[in-house]
């Protein structure tokens, strides 16, 4: 099994908080704090397309 990286958590005012990890074959994952156990994976690309869309209000919450 791969080794996830967790970042430290990120918590948003009134919103749950949630980990982004990665992995050495560059694979990005995210998790709600506390559930690394399960998370969502998908590449480094798609990860951080998704924040920037919702950094840019395209969405009002993550998870």
């Amino acid at each position: 099994m791969t080794e996830i990286h967790w970042e430290d958590a990120f918590c948003a005012e009134g919103n749950n908080c949630f980990r982004i990890g990665t992995d050495s074959e560059g694979n990005a994952y995210i998790a709600v704090l506390g559930e690394e156990d399960r998370y969502l994976t998908d590449s480094q690309d798609a990860l951080r397309n998704l924040i920037r869309d919702i950094k840019a209000g395209k969405a009002d919450h993550l998870l």
